[in-house]
């Protein structure tokens, strides 16, 4: 995985397929069994084609032997439906990273990166995907499909966006979640993916957001993402600093050691918090820091896959 040294910021996220397939071969070889026992869409057996059923699946090859017509029948084929939602406010493109890299990931990068391995998974299973993007408006809508033609449109949508160099000062996340949950119709599975900072700080709002979400009997998974060296533990060398709110524009300048303990402690409450509401709606909640790799990621969304179907 030295991709991150040879190519520059913009080829890479071009290639996002090809880092897509990287990271869930890598996942897979990672370890001793692979997490697709039971997952399976490998050839099982033919059935005899009846009329009105889709021709997809013929196998062509057994009608010139034959002249019968018979579908390939596959193993554990489901109809999932799975929406992937993206925050794409400003706060997500922390930390700065000149060169985006497998290694070397800010919050929106590895979102990306995993919404798109993720899909490499769906793809292969047939299942259905959908995207959704937010930040300051609601700026991207796809229902959930599983053609190619779809596969390709969403993983342009997602380079796109990674490569955003003035995303959007404000997150709206409840306003922009109550739309998002009445778009998803038909029961769904359903993965967050933000890093939970908001223009507001009234949380009841945002929690109410999120029970929504779990309408229509949607499974949801939350993944909270966050750098958690600086972010949750606040790990800055004692120099005098200047800290600026990205999405505000507000700035603070100060010694990190004389903020560092109360920091943390508040922080740390909001997110027991989260955890609880989350517990409470039963919404999976799963924090996900960017400077480690994609496992907790993959690990979760087959659980999560497999409880659902």
């Amino acid at each position: 995985m030295n991709l991150q040294s040879e190519l520059n910021n913009s080829a890479l996220f071009h290639n996002l397929e090809l880092l897509a397939n990287q990271v869930v071969e890598g996942f897979i070889s990672g370890i001793h069994k692979s997490p697709f026992h039971g997952f399976s869409a490998e050839f099982a057996e033919h059935k005899i084609y009846n009329r009105g059923e889709s021709t997809k699946h013929i196998d062509w090859k057994l009608y010139a032997k034959t002249d019968k017509l018979y579908t390939k029948k596959y193993e554990e084929e489901t109809n999932l439906r799975c929406h992937m939602i993206l925050d794409n406010s400003a706060s997500m493109y922390y930390p700065e990273v000149e060169k985006l890299g497998l290694n070397n990931l800010n919050k929106i990068g590895f979102s990306v990166l995993s919404i798109a391995a993720l899909m490499n998974v769906l793809k292969k299973q047939r299942d259905a995907v959908g995207l959704s993007v937010y930040a300051d408006n609601y700026n991207f809508y796809a229902p959930e499909k599983g053609s190619e033609r779809h596969h390709q449109m969403l993983l342009a949508q997602l380079s796109k966006i990674s490569l955003e160099s003035n995303p959007a000062k404000e997150t709206k996340t409840y306003t922009y979640l109550h739309q998002i949950a009445e778009k998803i119709k038909r029961r769904s599975l359903i993965f967050l993916f933000t890093d939970m900072f908001q223009h507001t700080l009234d949380n009841n709002e945002l929690f109410e957001a999120l029970r929504h979400l779990k309408y229509n009997k949607h499974e949801v998974v939350l993944f909270h993402m966050m750098d958690k060296k600086t972010e949750l533990h606040f790990n800055f060398d004692n120099t005098p600093k200047r800290f600026l709110d990205v999405e505000t524009g507000e700035y603070i300048d100060l010694y990190s050691d004389t903020v560092k303990n109360n920091y943390e402690q508040k922080l740390t409450a909001q997110h027991i918090e989260l955890k609880l509401k989350c517990a409470q709606y039963k919404i999976k909640y799963v924090d996900v820091d960017v400077r480690e790799n994609f496992s907790k990621v993959l690990n979760t969304f087959l659980v999560a896959r497999q409880k659902f179907i």
